[in-house]
């Protein structure tokens, strides 16, 4: 008999602040609700990866740090592009998540079953 493996789990990568095109407000209040249904759904996916402006929401002055802290205490990896985080001035300043590079979000990325872009 074959043992049953778990089943993949996505990954989400971010890139911006706000979800979606158009207007910041609703963007902003759009990825609220995004990372709040994350952190209360189950499975939890294995990574939500952070790159360009989007490193900005792991920083001290996010509004969404408690989900992103409920993520990260429920084992998901909050990967931050190490080059973005130096490019805003944020790589001291990481709130929640973990400092990162290409490579290891490539691994994670690989690993992933889907790669949700938002």
């Amino acid at each position: 008999m074959t043992p049953t493996l778990p089943s993949p789990r996505p990954a989400y990568v971010f890139h911006a602040e706000t979800m979606g095109r158009g207007d910041d407000i609703l963007g902003k209040k759009l990825m609220g609700g995004l990372l709040r249904t994350l952190a209360e759904a189950e499975p939890k996916p294995v990574a939500l990866v952070f790159y360009n402006a989007a490193v900005k929401l792991l920083s001290p002055d996010s509004p969404y740090l408690d989900a992103l802290r409920h993520l990260d205490e429920s084992g998901v990896d909050l990967l931050a592009c190490v080059t973005c985080l130096e490019f805003f001035g944020l790589t001291e300043r990481l709130a929640v998540g973990e400092v990162s590079n290409m490579r290891a979000i490539v691994t994670c990325l690989n690993q992933a079953q889907p790669v949700i872009t938002v």
